[in-house]
């Protein structure tokens, strides 16, 4: 009776998350002291079915440099990047929330490269330049937080912490009808 019970609790594949086309939106942040990069993020994205690799995004980061250390009137400038990004499936730590529909919690961990062009650029590396991202993130359903090292690449380098925070909306697919 137990091994009967166990297979009906076990998840039909019609209720798992399948893949398919999904939009990512988010805010990205290079922390620090002094200049930081403050923009928005918006991708497309493919859900992959198999292997280590979740999702494979492609997206646009537009955002201002912005210096901490003035109170008003700290904006120099915009940033413009084209971003490649892919994450790893998530390992859950936790679920929450009814037995049917379970929100999982979870560990991840997403892979950015960054082309970056921007104009009155006060971080001193050039324009056009680019990035390169390793950033762990905790994820509770389709809404994640990235933390970790980010380093920039033009006449000089830089390495800079980098905090972002992202949504990922699945996109709903029409089935055939013969």
């Amino acid at each position: 009776m137990l091994i009967g019970l166990m297979g009906l609790s076990t998840p039909l594949a019609a209720q798992q998350a399948t893949g398919g086309a999904l939009l990512t939106f988010g805010l990205a942040y290079t922390v620090g002291s002094g200049w930081q990069i403050q923009g928005f993020d918006a991708g497309y994205g493919r859900a992959l079915r198999s292997g280590p690799i979740a999702a494979v995004t492609l997206g646009a980061r537009l955002g201002e440099f912005n210096d901490q250390r003035a109170i008003i009137g700290g904006t120099q400038g915009f940033v413009f990047g084209t971003t490649l990004a892919a994450r790893t499936r998530a390992l859950t730590v936790g679920e929450f929330g009814s037995d049917s529909a379970p929100s999982r919690m979870g560990i991840d961990l997403t892979a950015e490269a960054t082309g970056y062009v921007g104009a009155h650029s006060p971080l001193g590396i050039g324009s056009p330049w680019g990035a390169v991202s390793l950033l762990p993130g905790f994820r509770v359903g389709n809404f994640s937080v990235v933390f970790g090292p980010t380093a920039f690449f033009g006449t000089a380098t830089l390495v800079r912490p980098f905090l972002g925070v992202r949504f990922d909306v699945p996109l709903a697919r029409r089935e055939r009808h013969p």
